[in-house]
């Protein structure tokens, strides 16, 4: 995979995680919106308590379920890789397989990435895989969307700009790889 990132992002912008949350380290937003202020990408920043879900941060932040996007991290061939898609879907691990021209696919539990993304809150990565060299799809459910909202690296913060500067930044392999939740 080639990393698609500005030059110089990695110093400027991964390592630049200094502040704290109950003694862990965590990506303050401000790290995120330089990246964003950088690129003169417009976007608003969205506080709201603390959330651990995608849907709680929704309701929290009073947004439709399906306008928040949540990043799940997977493991194609052994590497890992972010799945982008809405909030109210689910990963389809064939849909993803195939669109990554991968022979496997799964889920990647925490303990896998845990530590990839130095001052990220466990859970709240932002869909900005090109700044950790991490390969990123986008579902095309989100691509029609004019906006994407997503956390912003910790649990009590998002981020919402345009798709189209998420895909002018990111550049995601945008295929269909997610399917909705079906309730039980």
């Amino acid at each position: 995979m080639t990393s698609i990132k500005p030059p110089g992002v990695r110093s400027a912008y991964k390592d630049s995680a200094v502040s704290t949350n109950n003694g862990r380290t965590v990506m303050p937003v401000k790290t995120l919106t330089n990246f964003l202020d950088d690129n003169k990408v417009k976007y608003v920043t969205i506080r709201h308590s603390i959330a651990y879900t995608t849907q709680q941060i929704a309701e929290s932040a009073h947004i439709p379920g399906d306008e928040m996007a949540k990043t799940v991290m997977v493991k194609l061939d052994g590497r890992l890789a972010m799945a982008v898609l809405r909030g109210t879907d689910k990963v389809d691990v064939d849909l993803l397989r195939g669109a990554a021209g991968a022979k496997d696919a799964e889920l990647a539990g925490e303990v896998q990435f845990q530590g990839k993304f130095p001052g990220v809150e466990l859970g709240a990565m932002p869909p900005f895989g090109n700044l950790y060299d991490v390969e990123v799809f986008a579902d095309t459910a989100l691509a029609e969307d004019e906006e994407i909202v997503f956390e912003a690296g910790n649990h009590k913060e998002a981020v919402k700009l345009a798709f189209e500067d998420f895909n002018r930044l990111v550049k995601p392999k945008v295929a269909g790889i997610a399917c909705p939740v079906v309730a039980p």
